[in-house]
């Protein structure tokens, strides 16, 4: 394709999206969103926990005094993941009520000062929980565990997880859109309101003074996004400085909706500022964008799609990204019946390793597996420059929650968190491998 027929469909949308996705470039028939939407709901449902609902003997019930939405149904992660429930958002499918008392929970549940765990990690001031406990609301920073008192080891990173401060600001600000509810951002939570509390949040991942992307060394590393916790990562991070972009931007006009252009006009500055950097710092030969600076720097598909989903990514960049994503999906390198490895097939780091240095096998889990969450991002950023290879994708991800819907029977599970080529599943019933492809499916027809 010419380049400067590239440039002009990613100028084009930028200003005409209707243009570019107009009514009729849609991925999905009108039956197809109704399933994919009834399915969505129904997990959902699995996934919610109502007050006073008894989990297990290890876990208990919630006794939050409001419904919380785990990860997914069934007996999948039994606690109030903050990341799950954020990216879940997009649907539009939770009702205020429900919003309200999880947003309150996380801030309240916020580190109010610095500590060390007993392992030698460090929560600092701020720090938002990677999830919560259903029975007491105690809050575990870290993965890989479910208590307070064992949590934090090097293992998972000196440092809490970063993408886990972004996604509340985009809690706080998904709430405030649908409800129009701003006085929430002056009520005081133990002493200190959301407001303050979500500046807080945005400054706790650590990063660099200048371009503002977040940022790891070795001695002091987070990981850099849950759904990637068991790979080790350093360097300046793609995946949290999208979401921090997300986030600035969002933090600059709750600021203008309560008439603070001074702090509107910072944040802005520093999500232009992002948004500049991200093509420059994260270029690969590849062609896509890589994961990170140093520590493994792999190509990533999820961090790529999810560059141009979120507007980071526009003119030649754009063009450019949508045509590496669609010879690498023709290829067969990036997914496998609809759903999306973390990194190509033929990027892997070595013989033996998908990313340079991860907790999992390879080609399990994070570390090779494939995982429906990012797969419309995929077909978004594809249907730039092939919509006939976008559409193709979203057929091959209908077509396995359709073999294989959870709905039929104990024996079925999708959706799956992830699976593996040689048959292995991860977690039946997750919510996020339908809520954020129904949310980018819907964007791209116009809903």
């Amino acid at each position: 394709m010419n380049p400067r027929f590239n440039l002009l469909i990613g100028l084009l949308f930028w200003f005409f999206p209707s243009f570019v996705f107009g009514q009729n470039a849609t991925v999905l028939t009108e039956d197809q969103f109704q399933f994919l939407e009834e399915l969505t709901a129904s997990v959902l449902e699995a996934s919610r926990i109502y007050p006073k609902q008894f989990i297990s003997e290890k876990f208990g019930a919630n006794n939050t005094g409001g419904v919380l939405i785990r990860p997914g149904g069934r007996n999948a992660y039994p606690s109030f993941w903050i990341r799950d429930y954020a990216m879940a958002l997009e649907t539009g499918m939770i009702p205020a009520a429900e919003q309200k008392h999880m947003l309150i929970l996380t801030a309240s549940t916020q580190a109010g000062n610095t500590w060390i765990t007993k392992g030698g990690s460090m929560v600092p001031v701020g720090a938002v929980a990677d999830h919560i406990r259903i029975d007491d609301s105690q809050p575990i920073y870290f993965p890989g565990t479910y208590s307070f008192n064992d949590q934090g080891t090097e293992k998972w990173g000196t440092l809490p997880p970063y993408g886990d401060q972004f996604l509340f600001v985009h809690m706080a600000y998904t709430y405030i859109k649908e409800v129009g509810d701003l006085s929430i951002l002056n009520e005081k939570i133990n002493g200190l309101s959301l407001m303050d509390r979500l500046a807080l949040s945005f400054q706790v991942p650590p990063a660099e003074p200048i371009d503002h992307l977040v940022f790891a060394s070795e001695k002091f590393r987070g990981v850099d996004f849950g759904f990637r916790d068991a790979i080790q990562m350093t360097g300046k991070l793609l995946f949290p400085s999208l979401l921090k972009y997300r986030a600035a931007k969002e933090l600059a006009e709750l600021y203008s909706l309560i008439e603070d252009p001074k702090e509107r006009f910072r944040y802005q500055q520093m999500a232009e500022r992002i948004k500049e950097a991200i093509p420059k710092v994260f270029n690969d030969d590849s062609g896509f964008l890589k994961a990170s600076t140093r520590q493994s720097s792999q190509p990533d598909v999820w961090g790529t799609s999810l560059a141009v989903y979120l507007g980071v990514l526009d003119g030649e960049s754009l063009a450019h990204v949508s045509e590496v994503l669609a010879t690498a999906y023709e290829k067969g390198t990036i997914s496998h019946r609809g759903n999306i490895r973390h990194v190509p097939l033929d990027h892997d780091f070595d013989e033996t390793h998908v990313w340079e240095k991860s907790l999992a096998a390879k080609n399990t889990y994070q570390n090779g597996a494939y995982w429906g969450t990012p797969t419309g991002w995929v077909a978004f950023a594809i249907h730039f420059s092939n919509p006939q290879l976008a559409q193709k994708l979203a057929m091959e991800y209908l077509a396995e929650l359709k073999a294989n819907d959870f709905r039929k029977g104990e024996s079925f599970g999708a959706p799956y968190e992830c699976f593996d080529k040689s048959g292995g599943t991860q977690n039946p019933v997750y919510l996020t491998s339908v809520a954020c492809p129904l949310a980018a499916f819907r964007r791209m027809a116009g809903k």
